[in-house]
């Protein structure tokens, strides 16, 4: 089925917000394996409205319309609809209790336009707006695309869809589908690297579908797959993964919507029942506050230490041998933070010495030092290029990656 968004708001074409429900609406509908082919804003005008759907109607299946529901003279949406598919508007009960009870409690006189947020297209389905007063439309026509109309602001939009809209969808064009989706999280890789690795796959997979996501310093894959049975849905899932991790495994560090390299470090040292210790000489800290900022079954975080760049601080923990920024001491560091902490694993970062004058030579250089149970050292140096805030983030994020990896 093909999917049409449009946002309704002159202020969205003015820049004066931000559209966020158009996104929104997009990932809820790909996650029921709902292909969305067009997207556009079009501002509070009926005219321009008209020929909007117009061309919408020509081309696709279902059309979702968010925003003109309200009281103002400027929210014109339902009204443009009705006429446009020639049926009448007709008051929802319920809201128009709702309203009525809510100017009574407040004790303000209700003006004749906000009776216009209860009224719904005759024939069609009103959904209940918990959060607001406008109701939401879904209309399916005998002949034509089917249509649903939302609300604009996002805090009405949003449980509309996740309570209302998303089991409606599943019964109406769903019903004889089993449908079931995997998130696989990547870091280390950039979106269009990964893409084009996995660009045969993605150009011939139908079901399950692979859906791409770019998110601040990492990429994930979102599998949708649908078949009559939930065994099949997920054997396709299984399949398609594996061809995905033979090409990239690489980089994948875990599942889920909300998860993140972080947790994932936590969960495994709290299931293998380790913890760990840290020095930073470069992330300022940041390293211990994203770790400890995430759930752990025990605590898995022993000893932290965050040291500058003065050398006369960092001789206070160990004996310096050579320059304080090389290789040596960073490995030194780590080893003696396990020492003397007792912990599992040692980790140090911190930033080489470069001779050269320009801060943007050695604003992404580091040295991620991890010392294990068995006292082995693993060093790698690092290079980023980009501004410093992006780089520490980035920093945290590789060495979390790599005390995975030493894990595994």
């Amino acid at each position: 089925m093909k999917a049409e968004l449009i946002a309704v708001g002159t202020e969205i074409l003015l820049g004066e917000i931000t559209d966020t429900n158009t996104p929104f609406i997009a990932r809820e509908l790909a996650n029921l394996g709902i292909d969305v082919y067009f997207q556009s804003t079009v501002g509070d005008n009926p005219e321009r409205l008209k020929e909007t759907l117009k061309l919408a109607a020509r081309r696709s299946d279902l059309i979702i319309l968010s925003g003109g529901l309200g009281p103002t003279e400027d929210d014109l949406t339902k009204q443009t609809v009705a006429k446009f598919l020639n049926r009448e508007l007709i008051f929802d009960k319920s809201a128009m209790t709702k309203i009525e009870q809510y100017f009574a409690e407040t004790k303000r006189t209700m003006t004749e336009n906000n009776r216009l947020q209860a009224m719904y297209l005759k024939g069609a389905l009103p959904l209940s707006n918990r959060t607001g007063f406008a109701v939401g439309i879904f209309d399916q026509e005998k002949t034509g695309p089917d249509f649903l109309l939302l609300p604009g602001p996002p805090s009405e939009l949003e449980p509309m869809v996740s309570e209302q809209v998303i089991p409606l969808l599943k019964e109406t064009y769903l019903s004889d589908h089993v449908l079931r989706s995997r998130m696989l999280r990547f870091f280390g890789i950039g979106e269009s690297q990964l893409t084009t690795q996995l660009a045969n796959l993605i150009a011939t997979q139908s079901n399950p579908t692979i859906a791409p996501y770019a998110k601040q310093n990492e990429v994930t894959l979102r599998l949708t797959a649908w078949s009559k049975t939930n065994s099949e849905a997920q054997q396709g899932l299984d399949e398609c993964e594996k061809q995905i991790q033979a090409q990239v495994g690489e980089y994948f560090y875990g599942y889920g919507e909300h998860n993140s390299l972080a947790q994932v470090l936590a969960t495994k040292l709290s299931s293998m029942n380790q913890n760990i210790a840290i020095v930073e000489g470069y992330t300022g800290g940041l390293f211990l506050s994203t770790l400890n900022a995430v759930k752990a079954d025990h605590n898995i975080v022993s000893g932290g230490i965050v040291l500058g760049t003065n050398e006369r601080q960092i001789q206070q923990f160990v004996d310096i041998k050579g320059d304080f920024k090389s290789r040596v001491v960073t490995e030194q560091l780590a080893t003696q933070v396990k020492h003397e902490t007792g912990s599992d694993l040692g980790i140090a970062i911190s930033q080489p010495h470069i001779e050269s004058t320009s801060t943007d030579d050695h604003k992404g250089n580091v040295w991620i030092v991890i010392v294990d149970r068995t006292n082995t050292i693993t060093t790698k140096r690092y290079e980023f290029s980009t501004i410093r805030p992006f780089v520490k983030q980035r920093v945290v994020m590789s060495a979390l990656q790599a005390i995975n990896k030493i894990l595994k």
